[in-house]
């Protein structure tokens, strides 16, 4: 093989390589919240289809879990997104990033209404593909 035609090939495989590559949460976003029991399951669906689904859409989502927990007459939700960046996270959410963004029934719901999320630099993971 010529050396031109060598050339051509490696960099041919270099930019397959690069277009293949795939970009992994770094951060995870971690919002929680408390409702009555007795409105858990309404506020389940209402949290899906309002904020969940709607996270999952923002461009460099890699996504979103939702977790309940029942403790007496309290259930207990949080909701984990995960993000390439801090500056992916400030695209949709401001450059106030731990400042909660509450979905426009929340109060009717929660029993609080918590002022902040947290953050955290994921340390193993690869299960979040970025979109």
């Amino acid at each position: 093989m010529n050396r031109t035609r060598l050339v051509l090939l490696l960099t041919l495989l270099i930019a397959i390589n690069a277009s293949a590559a795939e970009t992994y949460a770094k951060v995870a976003r971690v919002w929680h919240g408390r409702v009555p029991v007795a409105k858990a399951d309404e506020y389940t669906t209402y949290l899906d289809e309002a904020g969940v689904k709607k996270i999952r859409a923002i461009e460099g989502n890699c996504g979103a879990e939702m977790l309940k927990r029942i403790d007496g007459d309290v259930a207990e939700f949080y909701v984990i997104s995960y993000w390439p960046s801090r500056d992916a996270i400030r695209a949709f959410a401001g450059e106030d990033i731990e400042k909660t963004h509450h979905l426009p029934r929340d109060a009717e719901f929660l029993l609080e209404l918590e002022e902040r999320v947290k953050h955290f630099d994921l340390q193993a993971s690869d299960v979040h593909r970025c979109k």
